[in-house]
This record gives structure tokens, sequence and C-alpha cells, in this order.
């Protein structure tokens, strides 16, 4: 007998029946649905099932957390409906149609950066671990560095150098190679555009400010010439060239015979995209990512920063419901290529510690009730590694209280972490871990703020949820 078909057939009856059903996938943890009427799913009923221990909405998704045994839920699921499942990408395309614009831009945005999140976690603990040993005097009286002392350490600082310069220098070479895997064009193609973006050839990205007008390299073509100026670390003109090349791809493949497409399609994409990436566009997204990053990072030094850092790290947990906090990746990669670090990024780890501390504050609130430990414990653990989703959706949210408690600890931690000019040298696990990215001249500072993130919002979960008898 399959193990859970009483609990999906009630899931099935509270969701709405087989007919309010337009596509299911499952992930990890959660099944994911997409609703033909989103209104007639029973939240309580559901939420009230034994395995269930959490639903949430988001990007168009109505997804049910079940933990582990989700694979198992899902089949007895489909079997029960009688329907046929579908991969998380359908699931994902059928959820844009409960979307509006502006979430279906940070959507598209959210799934280009998402396969990148691995590499750019890995080279923020890269850049981190760099600056412990390079950066930070621990010896001979507070002198010198471990690299200083040892020629082993020495070797494995520069040998490090290679893994975070392929990350974060030739970036621009992963976006573009992102946008053509979700855009269903060719990869290969994306990837050479995006080398184009960074070759060797050019003059590097960050030597272009200590460059003099008339040294820059340029292509001569005698009525007119190009600036050959590479993107290492940009962002919005990888975007550009990654969204040229792919419509321009879309185009040529419409019109050309099939019998001489395979030629004619790829020669005429790629060069017509390096030849507008170089010459219109990639100048075109410098200008606006500049533009974008001075205003942010005037925000973040100026007299009112205390007043941007509440605000910011007040709202930046409801930000991570609607999806909008997607954008904080390319603005941070963009704060990061132009000044050398991001005040943007500490402040987003704090939020995510301070969730984290929310639940740790249920926890202590619940410790008899081991259902809800069930959920609380792992959802804890994870979101002091950086994952906030299951804190946030499967705890705080379902109570409010420790959410805004979250919010208000988040907040208070960013004005001491943005007034102190706290400063990440790269985007790392947005946890308790976080703090290997930050400058090291920072460390003592953003680990006061880390301490607020985690003592306010508990404080606060444990004091209302006494009043409110949660246990």
């Amino acid at each position: 007998m399959a193990k859970f078909k009483e609990e999906a057939t009630q899931l099935l009856q509270y969701i709405g029946g087989k007919e309010n059903i337009s596509a299911v996938s499952h992930c990890v943890t959660r099944m994911r649905f997409v609703l033909t009427d989103p209104g007639k799913a029973d939240i309580k009923k559901i939420e009230g099932l034994k395995t269930v221990k959490g639903t949430f909405t988001q990007a168009g998704q109505f997804q049910v957390v079940i933990g582990n045994e989700v694979t198992t839920y899902y089949n007895d699921f489909i079997d029960v409906a009688g329907i046929e499942g579908v991969s998380k990408d359908a699931v994902k395309t059928a959820a844009k149609s409960n979307q509006n614009m502006i979430q279906k831009v940070m959507t598209n945005l959210a799934e280009i950066f998402a396969p990148l999140i691995p590499a750019i976690i890995v080279g923020g603990l890269i850049l981190g671990f760099r600056n412990i040993i390079g950066e930070i005097a621990f010896f001979e009286n507070g002198t010198k560095t471990l690299v200083q002392v040892s020629q082993f350490w020495a070797g494995i600082y520069s040998f490090l150098w290679l893994i975070g310069e392929a990350v974060f220098h030739f970036l621009p070479v992963a976006i573009v190679w992102s946008i053509t895997k979700k855009m269903g064009t060719t990869q290969s193609l994306g990837i050479v555009l995006g080398i184009t973006l960074v070759s060797p050839q050019l003059l590097n990205a960050y030597g272009v400010a200590t460059t003099a007008a008339a040294d820059i390299p340029r292509w001569d073509f005698g009525f007119f010439q190009v600036e050959m100026i590479g993107y290492q670390a940009q962002v919005l003109p990888a975007i550009l060239a990654g969204f040229t090349l792919v419509y321009l791809e879309k185009f040529f493949r419409k019109i050309c015979p099939a019998v001489i497409s395979m030629i004619v399609v790829p020669f005429l994409s790629l060069v017509l995209s390096v030849i507008v990436a170089h010459g219109i566009l990639g100048p075109i997204g410098w200008t606006i990512g500049s533009w974008i990053s001075d205003v942010v990072n005037a925000g973040l030094t100026s007299n009112l920063n205390g007043l941007f850092a509440a605000v910011f790290g007040f709202l930046y947990a409801p930000l991570v419901i609607t999806g909008l906090h997607h954008m904080s990746n390319a603005i941070d990669l963009q704060l990061i290529a132009d000044f050398g670090g991001t005040t943007l990024w500490p402040m987003i780890a704090l939020s995510n510690i301070a969730q984290g501390s929310a639940v740790l504050g249920m926890i202590f609130l619940q410790k008899k009730d081991a259902r809800a430990k069930e959920i609380s414990i792992p959802a804890c653990i994870s979101c002091y590694l950086g994952v906030t989703e299951p804190a946030m959706f499967g705890v705080n949210l379902k109570y409010v209280f420790p959410f805004i408690a979250g919010m208000i600890g988040s907040a208070l931690a960013a004005v001491l972490s943005v007034g102190s000019g706290v400063m990440a040298n790269a985007i790392g696990v947005g946890g308790l871990p976080g703090i290997l990215s930050i400058q090291p001249k920072y460390m003592v500072v953003f680990a006061v703020s880390m301490l607020i993130a985690i003592v306010v919002p508990f404080v606060i979960t444990v004091v209302v949820g006494k009043k409110r008898k949660v246990c």
C-alpha cells in the first residue's frame, strides 16, 4: 500500500481537486503546484495534515513543504490524482501566467543567476579565506600574516587566486552562458561571446580608470574606432550581450532555410552580437551599471546611511517573499567591480541570521512540541547557513511576530554595519559563515552586528511568544 495514499487524497481535496491543478512537480523538500484558482486551496486544512510542514506561494507557485520524503509523497499524490507530473522548468513556465510584469522580470533574473550562485559562493569563501591568511596579522606581535611567515601558505594564497579570479573576473562568461541556457539557444555561442568580453587582448576593466583616454587601445576601422575595453566582473554588459545573442539567433533561425542554418545562423548571430556588444551595448551597460552602483553606494555612504540601512535591513526579508531580492546579486557584483567591495551584502547576511534567530526563539518556546521542532530546527540551521525560505515560510510567517522580530533585529544590525562602513570583498554564504567574506578590518564590528542579529530577534520572539502563550 502506498505510504502517503490517504494523506495525498486529502491534499488533492483541500487543494481544490484535480481540475484546479495546472501543473505539479517537486524539489528537494517541497511539492510545487501551479493552481488554476489559488483561492480554492484551503491552506488551513492543508497545513493541518500530519506530513505537511508548511505552505507558501512564491513566483506563481503554491508550494507545500513535505521534507525529505517528498519524492515518495509526490509519487503517491500523482497516482491518487491521476495526473502526470512535469519538470520543474515546465512548472516555472506555467507559473508565469500567474505573475505580473515585474514578477516575470524578477523571475527571469533569478533564473539567470541561480545556476551561478554555487560558483559565486565558492569564490566568496575563497576570497574570505585569503583575507584571513593574507591580511590579518596574527604572528610576531601582530606585525605579520600567515602568508608572510610561511612559504606553504604563501603558495596557497597565490594558488587560490586562480579560482577567485576565474569566478569574479570572468563572471560575464557564466552570465552569457546562463542566459543562452535559460532561453534555449546555443550555449556554446554564449560561452564564446562571454569570452570575447573578457579576452586578454582587451584592456582589463580594472585598468580603465588608471589609463589615460589617449592610451586606451582601439580597433581602427578607418572612419570610426571602437575602444578595446574588457568587461571583467561587469554584470549589465554581459546581460545585454547575452540577450542580444539570444534574439539574433532566434531571428535568424526563423528566416534562414534549414539547409544552410547550421552555418549561417551561428555565424551571423555570434559576429553581430560581438560587434553590438563591444560597439554599443557594452559601453551602455557599463554606464548604467555604474550609475546604479553609484546611487546605491551614495546611499550607503551618505549622512543618511543609517536610515538607508534601517530601511533596507527591515525590508530585505519581505523582498525575499516577492522575489525582488534577486536584483541585489547584480547590484552587489557591480559594487564589487566599481568599488572593490560591497556594503550591501553584509546587510543581507545579517537579515538571514536575524530570521534564523527568530526561529531559534520559536524552538525555545516550542521545546516540548516534537512536530514543531521537526520543522523549526532544520529551518534554523539552513537559515544560519544562508537559506532563509524554510525558516520564513515554514515558521516565521506562520506566526507573523517572529518574522517581524527578525526584521527588527536585521534593521538594528544593518545600522551598525553600514554606519561602521563594513564592506565585503565578495558575495559568500549569507548566514553565519558570511563573516569570512568581510574585509579583515571590519570583522570585529561585523561580529558585533551578528550578535545583535542573533540576540534581538531571539529576545523579541520569546517575549512576544510568551505573552501570546505560544508553546
